[in-house]
């Protein structure tokens, strides 16, 4: 039988990689496709997410369609975790087209690439393609690699510059290893810095690697999918500042807290509180759902830096509780803090 191909999208935390693999499954074209999320934090609210836009069905059991990784980014759990998911995952080949893998926001591609040379997964599954999705706004901002002339001037003076963040090197990692850089929210930038982000990161990125913008997540799935690039046989190809390490390290004041409240909460006053706690916390993503008072549906919370969007995405079920809980992703974040700023059952 022929190898499933598989689509790694990429990118940094709040890019805009859940909006986009919603798009392809609503907009699946007739096409199987299997999602495999890897969630960074104990609460799934991405793998969530998708699950509600209740497109992927299978009629023998639904929740088989999204295999959902809770326990840390793929990088250091892939041969816990996503070596089993995937062996069941090839198991029902025969009813799966394609499988989209969303990496964790702080995950490196190039060691997931790696592990389709493994033989049980390498004759049954091929990298189709690595897309990297890049918040257009995030770093016309400067809040993922600082400011962009500035950044460029210091590289120009030093090109052997060194004491690299490891968030930088991450977004690095992550363009060095794409097939394919999407612009996420170009919508929200003129035209002149558009171009700025553009021309950067086409200095970034390797040669012929196209950089396309997207709004909503909406882009064809003939551009997404459908590289044929095997990349699991050109790594070389695709540089990693960690491929001399035999094992990388990541940054470990990064960390994730988890909240759960059984009070509802009115959305306007805790995206204040919110605001409010960006500023003193070094928090580079926010996101859950909310029990919002007196409404019948839940409430879907999304926040990088101080921007915060909110949608209805469904009813409560009858079976579930209506609860708040919120996913915090930061750098030395302080628990107690954050609920003493919160205050939801005060």
């Amino acid at each position: 039988m022929h190898k499933i191909p598989v689509t790694v999208i990429t990118g940094f935390l709040g890019a805009g990689k859940t909006t986009l693999l919603r798009h392809l499954l609503q907009n699946n074209q007739g096409k199987r496709i299997a999602i495999l999320v890897n969630e960074f934090g104990e609460i799934g609210i991405d793998g969530d997410l998708l699950r509600s836009c209740q497109i992927c069905e299978d009629e023998e059991n639904p929740e088989n369609n999204i295999a959902e990784l809770t326990n840390g980014c793929l990088c250091c759990t892939v041969q816990e975790e996503f070596y089993p998911t995937m062996q069941e995952l090839l198991k029902r080949r025969d009813k799966i087209d394609c499988i989209l893998i969303e990496t964790s926001g702080l995950a490196l591609p190039k060691p997931l690439v790696q592990a389709f040379r493994w033989p049980e997964i390498r004759n049954r599954a091929t990298v189709d393609g690595v897309v990297t999705v890049v918040d257009s706004e995030a770093l016309a901002m400067g809040r993922i690699v600082g400011d962009l002339e500035a950044l460029e001037a210091q590289r120009q003076e030093d090109p052997n510059l060194e004491h690299e963040t490891p968030i930088e090197e991450l977004f690095e990692d992550q363009l060095a290893c794409a097939d394919l850089v999407l612009l996420t929210k170009t919508d929200l930038i003129d035209q002149e810095n558009l171009t700025k982000v553009k021309q950067w990161l086409s200095e970034e990125v390797p040669a012929g690697v196209k950089i396309i913008s997207s709004h909503n997540g909406e882009v064809n799935q003939d551009i997404l999918l459908g590289f044929n690039a095997a990349v699991e046989d050109n790594l070389d190809s695709r540089p990693s500042h960690h491929d001399t390490e035999e094992e990388h390290d990541h940054d470990d004041d990064i960390n994730s807290i988890e909240l759960v409240f059984d009070s509802p909460i009115d959305p306007k006053s805790l995206i204040e509180k919110l605001q409010t706690l960006v500023k003193e916390q070094e928090i580079y993503r926010i996101k859950g759902f909310l029990n919002v008072p007196n409404k019948p549906m839940r409430m879907v919370l999304q926040g990088v830096g101080n921007r915060f969007d909110s949608f209805f995405d469904r009813p409560w079920l009858s079976e579930e509780v209506r609860q708040t809980k919120l996913v915090f992703i930061g750098r030395e974040i302080d628990k107690n803090f954050i609920e003493r700023t919160i205050a939801i059952n005060n």
